[in-house]
């Protein structure tokens, strides 16, 4: 089922010659191979007419961009898409090549989300000119690539404030404009609700359109399919744009390039781009075929089917058995082209869905990002004329790539060892484990809920998986986790990156709940390091664990500085047994996870106080040291749990053994200091530390005024 260029007169007009005289090709009137091959020569010609249009295009030549902002006067009286509305084509062109360099000169002074937004800038225009947001809804998937459109809905003179605290969001937000129809963060659901947009529309009785826009890379997910299965079984009108830049738009680069997106999906889609030709092709068809009329129709329809079977492959019909009516492969960076096709789709009375395959390259326009799209994905500030990053020197490494080492030094000695991620290479730094163990480590596309399956299919067979998955991320898998991994008791290892606040990725990515819903489980081994040295001895622990699945948790950001185990090879815990740090007397702080850094400095605020807290480090949320806890209630007259995860995790489990031990019977204070219950937006990590009430200070004030020196509390916070 698909939606023939015949169907859209305005095609023509961008690619084809005026017609030639009938009888020129009056003796091929029967012949469809003569007509075929007629039609690819005019392509040709067609094609050696084109210019490719872009930003800086001379520029990018030379290797080079603007040391100073560019002006940008048509920008400049855009406010709202209805002020784009008059503007020409050759306008639009101009609109988009000034803010192209608008998104360029603010993520250079703010970081943040690059590539992905530099890919859409002339289908953001496109969008915004042809339809009326936001009456008409439109979906942008995952949200990284949001930057145009937030620029032209209103919010230009924020953007220096995007991804900071009180600042814009860095993803789709419905709290920030009204122009934000369905906040993102996450991958593949903008067709499930463009979908149910599209349907509570018809129920309403409304006219409005539904425009889902979602990546080649977050196609690999299920609920994509999930999604447009239903869709082509509803039949509501909704048109999908799949944004195909041939490049999964996350941070998967593997150490010597990036890397294309994973699975059959991507195959069939270079197949559809490789032959392009395939549009153009119809429209000189359909351009014939206006000139002889009658029975040409029926021939013309049956080159165009042969056209599709020798040049499209299988790939496009995957969307047409769904349901969806298939449209491109399309030009992305060609505004002409993309608003004659979004005009007759939208203005086209046809029923059901429409996808329109279109084609875009991420980084477009600013030469640094074209040459090396993976380092520009996501970027620290930077200096646009040369494109250099101004990161912050550590004198320690990230806690990824301490996981990373940690597993490689694992898989030296145990071949059996295994990694998994989901689109996450260089987020989980399995980069790095690809690079010393290429066949043994399998990036499964954005599709979380069959990576924890397949890691299960691996523990069936005696291998030992690692899979490595944000923790907010991990929240897509859950039922994987616990009817395939956990009820059936398979020890499948799984390693939780950006564990706890993620500053200025902000609610979407922030790791708050894993500790919740790992320990519930009951044959889940759940721990946490307090440190870089005990996330090797931790990795150890899991790899060593065979008869029972368990996870471990650890954040983004540097590690403290502690020395490493010799070799990079950690040494197996005893499961289920912490460690005291300080021994002090009175007030006993119990943390978990990183939170045992705050509770050493808060002990360090208040010593000068003449107190002198008991630190421990629990290491495990399951099983609890429960000669430990029982240890520290009975000697202590204040036990205070603190952690950085929401309510329900490990002073949860804690309190419950209290409970259950008789060891709230008498004279102990019990406190927890955990997330609050709410989402706590992007910011600073320090910002939203005092937010949460989790710095040093708090956890001082709060055994200050379980002490009653309520004096000392409020000092220490001011």
């Amino acid at each position: 089922m698909a939606l023939y260029a015949f169907s859209f007169p305005a095609f023509i007009k961008a690619y084809s010659d005026p017609p030639k005289p009938i009888n020129s090709i009056s003796f091929h009137y029967f012949n469809g191979t003569d007509l075929l091959w007629q039609s690819v020569h005019k392509l040709n010609q067609v094609q050696a007419k084109k210019r490719p249009i872009g930003v800086c295009a001379s520029l990018s030549e030379r290797g080079e961009y603007h040391s100073d902002r560019p002006p940008t006067p048509l920008l400049d009286t855009i406010n709202y898409p209805i002020h784009m509305k008059n503007l020409s084509t050759k306008e639009l062109i101009q609109l988009a090549n000034e803010l192209r360099s608008d998104v360029i000169f603010n993520v250079s002074k703010t970081g943040g989300h690059l590539g992905s937004s530099l890919g859409v800038v002339e289908l953001t225009v496109a969008l915004h000119y042809v339809f009326n947001a936001p009456q008409d809804r439109i979906l942008w998937d995952v949200g990284h690539q949001c930057y145009p459109h937030k620029i032209l809905t209103g919010r230009r003179d924020r953007m220096h404030t995007i991804r900071q605290t009180n600042g814009l969001a860095g993803f789709t937000k419905r709290s920030e404009s009204e122009y934000d129809c369905f906040g993102a963060g996450h991958s593949s659901t903008t067709i499930s609700a463009g979908l149910g947009m599209a349907v509570g529309r018809d129920l309403k009785g409304r006219k409005n359109k539904v425009v889902a826009v979602i990546g080649d890379g977050a196609m690999t997910a299920g609920q994509a399919y999930e999604a447009m299965n239903n869709a082509g079984y509803l039949d509501s009108d909704m048109i999908v744009i799949l944004n195909d830049n041939k490049q999964v738009s996350l941070p998967t680069a593997s150490l010597d390039g990036p890397i294309p997106p994973v699975g059959a999906l991507s195959s069939a889609l270079s197949k559809l781009q490789s032959n392009r030709p395939l549009r153009e092709l119809r429209e000189v068809a359909k351009g014939v075929t206006k000139q002889i009329g009658g029975p040409m129709h029926e021939l013309a329809a049956k080159v165009d089917e042969y056209a599709r079977g020798m040049i499209s492959g299988s790939g496009s019909t995957l969307f047409e058995e769904l349901g969806l009516y298939y449209i491109g492969p399309v030009d992305g960076h060609n505004i002409d082209d993309l608003v004659a096709i979004l005009r007759e789709v939208k203005s086209t009375k046809t029923t059901g869905p429409v996808l329109i395959h279109v084609v875009t390259e991420k980084g477009r326009g600013y030469p640094y990002a074209e040459r090396a799209a993976d380092k520009y994905h996501g970027v620290a500030k930077f200096d646009p004329a040369t494109g250099k990053q101004f990161k912050a020197s550590a004198t320690t490494q990230s806690y990824t790539t301490y996981f990373a080492e940690a597993l490689i030094a694992e898989a030296e000695v145990d071949k059996d060892i295994i990694a998994i991620h989901a689109a996450m290479g260089g987020g989980t730094g399995l980069n790095l484990f690809l690079r010393r163990f290429p066949s043994r480590c399998f990036d499964v596309g954005i599709a979380e809920q069959h990576a924890v399956t397949f890691a299960a299919g691996l523990a069936c067979e005696g291998l030992k998986p690692f899979c490595a998955i944000y923790s907010s991320f991990m929240q897509r898998a859950y039922d994987q986790v616990v009817h395939d991994v956990d009820l059936q008791k398979l020890p499948v290892r799984f390693a939780m990156d950006r564990a706890g606040l993620v500053g200025a990725d902000g609610p979407t990515h922030c790791g708050s709940f894993d500790v919740t819903f790992m320990a519930c489980l009951p044959n889940m081994v759940v721990m946490a390091p307090s440190d870089e040295a005990e996330l090797f001895h931790m990795v150890a622990t899991a790899a060593a664990i065979d008869d029972r699945p368990s996870c471990f948790r650890y954040p983004r950001g540097n590690g403290v500085g502690v020395q490493l185990p010799p070799g990079k090879k950690g040494i197996p815990l005893e499961v289920g047994k912490g460690r005291i740090l300080v021994e002090g007397e009175r007030v006993a702080l119990l943390g978990y996870g990183m939170a045992v850094q705050k509770c050493l400095a808060a002990a360090a605020l208040v010593e000068p106080h003449g107190l002198l807290l008991t630190v421990a480090d629990a290491r495990f949320c399951k099983p609890l040291d429960h000669a430990l806890i029982r240890s520290l209630a009975k000697s202590h007259d204040i036990l205070i749990t603190v952690e950085e995860g929401s309510i329900g995790g490990f002073g949860s489990h804690v309190a419950q053994f209290l409970a259950l031990d008789g060891l709230l019977d008498g004279k102990l204070m019990w406190r927890p200091i955990v997330l609050p219950d709410c989402y706590i937006d992007h910011g600073s990590p320090a910002d939203q530390l005092a937010q949460a009430g989790l710095t040093p200070a708090h956890i001082a004030a709060t055994v200050f005024n379980l002490l009653g020196q309520t004096r000392a509390a409020l000092e220490i916070m001011t």
